[in-house]
């Protein structure tokens, strides 16, 4: 029995032994495996800072700051050694599509082909795919956070802002690899405003459309009318059903062209800025063969958009959509205002750029800006001197002084050679209206009032030399004043009504975004497509 015992002993203690063999020699293995990892780590972070240049299975590292200050804060460890984390940023990747982005920009194939192999990766493949992933991540946020394009590549006046402002962006990676969630953690880091998410949601209702088949072309031919019989009144209908604009389905084919029809061509003209006639003619059809596949584009263009200025709206703010002919009030981001507006004529474009309402004047006078001087006013005064005095110009010397337009030589002047300034005396007539809203900037643009209210009608407005006409600028001076004892409606109104030129401040700045947008999608989701007055979509969408 002894005996026994002792040999139980003996056959523990050697075992024991060769645990703690295999142990040890795990531990060296592991702890080599690290070395070589981190050497590896080390040399490919001192390669990028060096000639910052690295390709890892021809995918060109473009982080070249961001990522060798991550790692070195890691000591040159691997970040996505969780097979979790790994899946979660390739589901992230694969799913980008709904933000309008291509998964291929953000190495997904690379991915997919490394992560499979994972178990038998050699120490080189694990850095290899440890940096794909981090770089991956670093193009996905900034992408989401500033927009995949620079807009300024776009529109050299641009202005609004695309820093970080106090983030350390090395740290903000890093917390998005450490945290419980990286789907969490982008949505808290990059906000966005109701808007962005109306616009995810179009695309994901066109894409369903074109997976679907898309829609028909409707035949060309002669204007399609209400009362008509035509074989194409089919083919138009059933193009308006697939876009949800005809609710009853189809109930055989038939030729004609009934009120519920019209009606819904009405619809259909009035979401594309179009007459609405309820008539099929050339303007119409053109935007109903517009195949689904160019309408999911324009969404996308629209997105980008989005993530060049929609992370840093809040609170209260005016948005001047040129494209879309409207303006826009939100406040608490909720819209509590809306008008129509008139903006440049396509050689006189409205600028896009931010700034800060500040004071508005009643009864402006008008100031002729060098621009409209040179290529308006000056030609037609030297045409008809008596064009001048007609439109209440004062022209003002150097000091200030009035002089008489019917002594001046008008056939000598040019916009370089002009000493004067013309000043267009307030009043009905006066080219700003009654009400006008200062913004500081270099474009001399501004939201006045204007005398022609009636072309504020036409579908398409590109009427002005670049400043914004509104339609009910009463309304709006009310709102932004905010003082309903001091400004009310009937005190704004009186105001004007004295023909005095006065200038009222704000009680806080507020900030005026003129923005670019084809695709609008309202509140309640309806879309609606505008044309593209400036021709900048095909250039953002091949960016």
């Amino acid at each position: 029995m002894i005996l026994y015992k002792n040999l139980y002993i003996r056959s523990f203690q050697i075992i024991f032994k060769l645990f703690l063999v295999l142990l040890f020699l795990n531990s060296t293995a592991g702890h080599a495996q690290d070395y070589e990892i981190q050497r590896i780590m080390q040399s490919r972070m001192a390669q990028l800072q060096d000639t910052h240049s690295l390709f890892i299975d021809s995918e060109r590292i473009v982080a070249v700051t961001l990522i060798p200050e991550l790692y070195l804060k890691r000591n040159y460890s691997l970040a996505w050694q969780d097979s979790r984390k790994r899946s979660e940023l390739i589901k992230i990747i694969r799913d980008i599509g709904r933000e309008g982005l291509s998964p291929d920009d953000y190495l997904l194939q690379n991915l997919l082909k490394l992560n499979e192999q994972y178990g038998q990766l050699t120490a080189e493949q694990q850095v290899d795919l440890d940096i794909l992933l981090t770089e991956s991540l670093v193009r996905l946020a900034y992408h989401l956070r500033f927009g995949k394009v620079n807009p300024e590549s776009m529109d050299p006046d641009w202005n609004l802002d695309r820093s970080l402002e106090n983030e350390d962006p090395v740290n903000m990676i890093q917390a998005a690899i450490e945290s419980d969630s990286i789907q969490a953690f982008i949505k808290s880091a990059i906000p966005r405003q109701p808007f962005y998410e109306r616009y995810k949601q179009a695309l994901a209702g066109y894409r369903d459309i074109l997976e679907h088949g898309g829609w028909p072309i409707v035949p060309v031919g002669p204007s399609l009318k209400p009362g008509m019989n035509d074989p194409r009144v089919n083919a138009l209908k059933n193009r308006l059903q697939i876009e949800g604009y005809l609710q009853e389905p189809l109930s055989g084919a038939t030729d004609y062209f009934d009120t519920t029809l019209e009606d819904a061509v009405k619809t259909f003209q009035q979401r594309h800025g179009l007459d609405m006639d309820g008539v099929v003619g050339k303007q119409t059809l053109e935007a109903l063969n517009v195949s689904v596949g160019d309408r999911i584009d324009e969404i996308r263009v629209n997105l980008e958009r989005g993530r060049w200025v929609l992370k840093d709206v809040h609170g209260e703010f005016l948005i001047v959509n040129i494209a879309g002919f409207k303006a826009y009030l939100v406040r608490d981001d909720q819209l509590i205002w809306s008008s129509r507006v008139i903006v440049g004529r396509p050689y006189r474009k409205t600028p896009v750029f931010k700034s800060k309402i500040k004071y508005l004047i009643f009864n402006p006078t008008w100031t002729v800006p060098p621009g409209i001087l040179r290529k308006d006013v000056l030609p037609k005064a030297r045409k008809d001197p008596s064009y001048i005095t007609e439109q209440r110009f004062e022209v003002i010397d150097s000091e200030g002084n009035r002089i008489d337009p019917y002594n001046l030589d008008w056939s000598h002047f040019t916009g370089k050679n002009f000493p004067y300034m013309l000043r267009q005396k307030s009043g009905p007539e006066n080219a700003l209206g009654r009400i006008k809203f200062n913004f500081p900037n270099s474009h001399f643009v501004y939201l006045h009032d204007t005398p022609h209210k009636e072309l504020f009608d036409k579908p398409e407005r590109t009427f002005s030399s670049g400043c914004i006409r509104i339609e009910n600028p009463v309304e709006l001076a009310e709102l932004l004043l905010n003082d309903r004892e001091k400004w009310s409606r009937q005190n704004i109104e009186n105001a004007i009504a004295t023909e005095k030129t006065q200038t009222v401040y704000l009680s806080h700045p507020v900030t005026i975004m003129l923005l670019y947008w084809t695709v609008v999608i309202e509140q309640d989701g309806t879309v609606t497509f505008r044309k593209d007055i400036y021709k900048r979509d095909k250039k953002l969408l091949e960016a």
